[in-house]
C-alpha cells in the first residue's frame, strides 16, 4: 500500500526535543514502512524518515498567517497533482488540507491530538466527501468533535522498545514532572506536592514563550527552583527522558485542563514509573488505579498517594500499557479502519 503522511510545519519530524505530534508521525512513518508499505512524508524542513520525504513551509511555531496560507496552497497543489498515487492519506495536520480531494476516492484519515473545532467538522461534512474517517487520541478528545462524520478512538503510541524498564528505585528516589511548562500543565501543583511530602522534584520541559505562560514560569515556578530539592532540567531529548523517568519513583501529572492524551504518562509507565494524575481529560482512560498509578482529584489527594507508590509493581506497570499503546498495535488499528 502507498501511504502519504501529512504533518504541519513548525517542528521537524521527528523533533529533537519538544514535539509530541511530530514524534508520533515519525513513529507511524517508520512502522508503516516496517510493515512493507511505501511511505511518503509531507512535513516541515529538516524532517526525515525511512520513506520518501517532501518538505515545505517553515519551522517556526509563530510563523505568520501569510506563511501558513502559503503552506496550505502547497499541500493543495501537491494533493491535486498526486492523490491518485496513494491508497491512503493520513493527515495529522490541518483539516483544510483535505479540501481539494474531499470527494476523491482515495481513503483519508484525519487524526486529532487536541480539542477539535466542531465548526470545521460540520463544514467539511456538509460538503460532498468520500472515504473520510476521523480519529482522535482518546474518547475524551473524540467527544470534542464528534458532531458529524465517522469517528473512532485510536490512542497515541510510543515505541516501547526505546524505553528501558527500571524495576526498582530507592525510597528517596525523586518525583518527576515532565511537560510543557504552561500553567494548565500544573507544574506549580507538582512543586506543592513535593514540598509537602519532603520529596525531591525533577522538572523537565520547555518554557513557553507566550506572554502569560512565560510570566507564570518567571513568577510562580522559577523562584521555587533551588537546584537541590526542586531541580529544573530543561527540555530533554529522548535518551535523557528515558534516563530521568526511569530514576523517578513517580511521575506527577497534575493537569488543570482536559488533556486530550498525555504521551508522557505512557512514556513514564514504559520505564516502570507509575503516574499520579488529576482525574480529568484522558486520564481515566490511561491510568488504572493501583496498577500503573493513581487517579486523584486535587493536590491533597495527590499528596496522600505518594506513600502508596511503593505498592505498585513497576514491571506490571509497564505490562499494563504495552498491549494498548505500543506503536505496532496502534498502527495496525489505523490501517484496519474501514471507510463508509
Amino acid at each position: 500500500m502507498k501511504i502519504l503522511l501529512i504533518m504541519d510545519p513548525g517542528i521537524p519530524v521527528p523533533p529533537k526535543l519538544y514535539g509530541g505530534h511530530e514524534r508520533l508521525v515519525y513513529l507511524f512513518a517508520e512502522e508503516y514502512t516496517r510493515l512493507g508499505h511505501e511511505v511518503t512524508l509531507l512535513a516541515g524542513p529538516d524532517s526525515h524518515c525511512s520513506g520518501k520525504v517532501i518538505t515545505f513551509g517553515a519551522n517556526d511555531l509563530n510563523r505568520s498567517k501569510m506563511q501558513q496560507y502559503k503552506e496550505v496552497l502547497f499541500v493543495w497543489k501537491y494533493l491535486i497533482k498526486n492523490h491518485q498515487k496513494f491508497d491512503l492519506v493520513h493527515n495529522f495536520g490541518r483539516l483544510i488540507y483535505y479540501f481539494p480531494i474531499l470527494n476523491k476516492s482515495v481513503k483519508k484519515l484525519m487524526t486529532y491530538g487536541r480539542p477539535v473545532s466542531r465548526r470545521g467538522i460540520r463544514i467539511i461534512n456538509a460538503l460532498p466527501n468520500k472515504n473520510l474517517v476521523f480519529t482522535a487520541c482518546s474518547n475524551n478528545c473524540v467527544a470534542t468533535g464528534n458532531v458529524a462524520g465517522q469517528w473512532h478512538t485510536i490512542y497515541n503510541a510510543i515505541d516501547f522498545d526505546q524505553y528501558r524498564l527500571n524495576e526498582g528505585v530507592a525510597p528517596d528516589a525523586p518525583l518527576m514532572f515532565l511537560g510543557r511548562l504552561d500553567k494548565i500543565k500544573g507544574v506549580h501543583n507538582a512543586i506543592t506536592v513535593a514540598k509537602a511530602t519532603g520529596n525531591k522534584l525533577l522538572i523537565a520541559g520547555n518554557i513557553s514563550h507566550t506572554e502569560d505562560n512565560y510570566l507564570y514560569f518567571k513568577t510562580e515556578i522559577e523562584p521555587c527552583i533551588d537546584d537541590d530539592r526542586i531541580v529544573y532540567l530543561g527540555a530533554l531529548n529522548d535518551e535523557e527522558k528515558n534516563n530521568y523517568l526511569g530514576q523517578a519513583k513517580a511521575l506527577l501529572f497534575p493537569i488543570e485542563w482536559d488533556e486530550p492524551f498525555g504521551i508522557v504518562m505512557i512514556e513514564a509507565m514504559a520505564c516502570g514509573t507509575p503516574v499520579i494524575a488529576f482525574n480529568r481529560g484522558s486520564v481515566p482512560e490511561v491510568v488504572e488505579d493501583g496498577v500503573n498509578g493513581f487517579r486523584v482529584n486535587n493536590v491533597d489527594e495527590m499528596i496522600s498517594k505518594i506513600d502508596s507508590i511503593q505498592l505498585i509493581d513497576r514491571f506490571a506497570c509497564r505490562q499494563a500499557v504495552i498491549q494498548r499503546f505500543d506503536v505496532s498495535i496502534v498502527a495496525s488499528q489505523y490501517l484496519s479502519l474501514k471507510t463508509t
